[in-house]
């Protein structure tokens, strides 16, 4: 069975990239969150340019994807879970965990390190907030993260199963907590005790610098709990929040050739909580 899933891979990726994709894009027509502040035909084909050039890069650079360095690992024994005698379900169930875990304290430290918050930034300098903001990441730091993503993968020693289950995961609810979607508050505060949400998610982007530099989980909502970098709510409320860092307000920077020379340009961003005055 893991002999098809592993030589299919690719194809089981890029199908659940577009089913979700779709499915996403089709609810945030029916149930948008908020009003949107650009249409879709000024960001989305640069947004979408991103993930063409991101994946072309990393096929270039990486010939050996994560699931291949895992099943390497698997067959030489290599890792935590095998030096603890951890494995079938149980080791695929507390793999998948550990790699959510290493997603989370990646993304602080992009955040908190000022050469990686430069690369990371051109995330949070979209303008507008949804499914194509989860997919938007500069090509450097997609293959920074990609090469923290196999050390992590041959440390923990994750089998190969739980190492395609979690790039399917991770795309999907990057993708849907990215989503300009409705959901009824009451079934967020269910959701969020165990997967973050939209809602959880787009403090994230606030312009405010306590509320950027909160909510970093991307599958399971109790790490910021855990580590204290859960904020519930936005103060402005989700509909008067202003999306977006200071650096980068003019729309023009929605260009993707200015996207991609973004982290040689302007200040830190750092420094001031504040939105700039209308």
């Amino acid at each position: 069975m893991f002999d098809a899933i592993f030589e299919n891979e690719p194809f089981l990726r890029l199908g659940a990239f577009l089913g979700i994709f779709l499915l996403m894009a089709l609810w945030e027509v029916a149930a948008p969150r908020r009003a949107a502040s650009f249409p879709r035909t000024r960001r989305w084909p640069n947004n979408l340019g991103l993930v063409a050039l991101n994946t072309l890069l990393v096929r270039a650079i990486f010939p050996i994807a994560a699931v291949g360095v895992a099943v390497v690992a698997e067959g030489r024994g290599w890792g935590l879970l095998p030096a603890l005698g951890v494995g079938g379900w149980p080791g695929v169930v507390v793999a998948v965990v550990l790699l959510d875990l290493a997603i989370y304290v990646q993304h602080a430290l992009f955040h908190v390190v000022p050469l990686l918050w430069r690369l990371h930034r051109m995330h949070h300098a979209d303008l507008d907030f949804d499914v194509s903001t989860g997919l938007r990441f500069h090509p450097v730091e997609i293959v920074i993260s990609m090469a923290i993503k196999l050390a992590v993968v041959a440390v923990v020693g994750a089998p190969a199963l739980a190492v395609v289950l979690f790039e399917i995961l991770l795309n999907g609810t990057s993708m849907f907590n990215h989503g300009n979607v409705y959901l009824a508050p009451a079934l967020d505060r269910i959701l969020r005790l165990a997967v973050v949400t939209p809602d959880m998610h787009r403090v994230h982007h606030s312009i405010i610098r306590a509320e950027t530099d909160s909510n970093y989980g991307f599958n399971l909502s109790c790490w910021d709990r855990v580590f204290g970098t859960y904020c519930a709510q936005p103060q402005a409320g989700h509909e008067g929040m202003t999306i977006g860092i200071n650096d980068f307000r003019d729309p023009a920077e929605l260009a993707l050739g200015r996207m991609l020379l973004q982290p040689l340009r302007g200040g830190e961003d750092r420094e001031g909580d504040q939105p700039p005055q209308a």
